[in-house]
């Protein structure tokens, strides 16, 4: 493993991704295997001031070992101390860093689906209550671990899959980049920049369309793109970039204006399990009908959780100029796949991008938040603006505004 590429990217999380302040709390969540990352950035964190640094650990084999053998009825409860620590990280306005994935791909394959789709771990609801009240400023990061590299490079021996997952982790993070903070100012601000333009057309509505997929997404009238001006800012004013890397422009779509059918892009990672050909059908808003090549269970079962699990709170574009999307590869995990192509997700909305309070009480509201990929270059993405007039966005993956 490389220790100076470690270093630079332990600066980039704390420094950038997170913005670690003086006398802050900051917890750090990831796998095992994230260790050597993990102390770098907590010597980072302690460096900018830290007041404490708070290391949880999560081993997704312990997870499988539950859903083989727990008792049936005990497979969605959630020990309430760890609902409390999200909680309370809010109250401290402090730092929270996450490395993925918690559970490689495909960990879970040869297990009931159903089962496997109950067990929500490690995420709780109180995480979507601390991200609606900005209190907590949060950064999202890939680690690349052996059982997750021979997923995306099943060719090679382990180490060195390993090592190609750690190159191109390295490219898409901009770690590659000479200064690599400045790198991302300058992409994002190229990415708000697309957002303010939208803004600007009064979108009402999205249509995806392209190989089975005529998908219309309705927008709430003050949802927006570009409201936090790239990025996002806490409560009290920090500056943080929720996702590293990050290529996408985001808002909170109507939940009850879903209307048609979307076939998936990218296979999805639900919780370990890996969810192929998957195809669902939208009718009032409401995800009617999921049909998948393998593994529909587990996004069935997540989708049944509550009310608002089978409904959108998100709706994302994304253009071929990511650099995730130009590697052309899968990698089966949430975080850099829906940065390669636009996404919709089911469940819990983000309040965000909302401009007018007046419109908070109608966003979705779930226990879940599932990012499934729907754009491709065969994709066309429209807007449908409040007069009813219709314009190409993404034709190609290139932006035609």
């Amino acid at each position: 493993m490389n220790e100076e590429l470690l270093d630079r990217y332990a600066e980039l999380i704390v420094g950038y991704g997170a913005n670690v302040q003086p006398d802050q709390v900051v917890a750090v969540e990831g796998p095992l295997e994230a260790a050597p990352l993990i102390r770098r950035i907590a010597r980072g964190a302690y460096e900018c001031g830290a007041r404490y640094v708070d290391v949880v650990y999560f081993d997704p084999h312990v997870k499988r070992i539950r859903i083989e053998s727990a008792p049936d009825d005990s497979l969605e409860w959630v020990p309430p101390w760890l609902g409390r620590r999200m909680l309370e990280l809010g109250d401290l306005e402090a730092a929270r860093i996450v490395l993925t994935p918690f559970v490689p791909p495909g960990l879970l394959d040869g297990l009931d689906p159903g089962r496997a789709g109950r067990d929500r771990l490690p995420t709780v609801r109180e995480l979507f209550k601390v991200v609606d009240d900005r209190s907590v400023a949060w950064t999202v990061s890939p680690f690349p671990t052996e059982a997750w590299a021979q997923v995306v490079f099943p060719e090679l021996e382990p180490d060195a899959a390993v090592e190609a997952l750690w190159h191109d982790v390295a490219h898409v993070c901009r770690l590659d980049e000479p200064d690599p903070v400045e790198a991302w100012r300058s992409r994002i601000d190229e990415i708000w920049q697309v957002a303010s333009r939208l803004d600007e057309l009064g979108l009402d509505a999205l249509r995806f369309a392209g190989p089975g997929t005529d998908l219309t997404v309705g927008l709430l009238p003050s949802s927006r793109f570009a409201k936090d001006g790239g990025g996002a800012t806490t409560r009290t004013g920090i500056h943080h970039v929720p996702n590293l890397p990050t290529e996408e422009l985001f808002t909170t779509p109507d939940p009850e204006r879903t209307e048609g059918i979307v076939a998936s892009t990218k296979p999805l990672d639900v919780g370990g399990a890996i969810v192929t050909g998957l195809r669902i059908r939208f009718d009032g808003g409401r995800a009617v009908g999921i049909e998948a090549d393998a593994n529909a269970d587990a996004l069935r079962q997540r989708c049944a959780t509550d009310e608002g699990a089978a409904r959108l709170g998100e709706v994302a574009l994304v253009d071929g100029k990511s650099r995730i999307g130009r590697l052309g590869r899968t990698f089966f995990n949430t975080l850099l796949d829906e940065n390669a192509a636009s996404h919709v997700a089911l469940g819990d909305a983000y309040a965000s991008p909302i401009a007018d309070p007046a419109d908070l009480p109608r966003i979705n509201e779930s226990e879940i938040h599932v990012d499934f990929m729907i754009g491709s270059d065969e994709v066309t993405v429209t807007g449908v603006t409040r007069g009813g007039d219709e314009l190409p966005l993404l034709v190609g993956g290139a932006w035609q505004i």
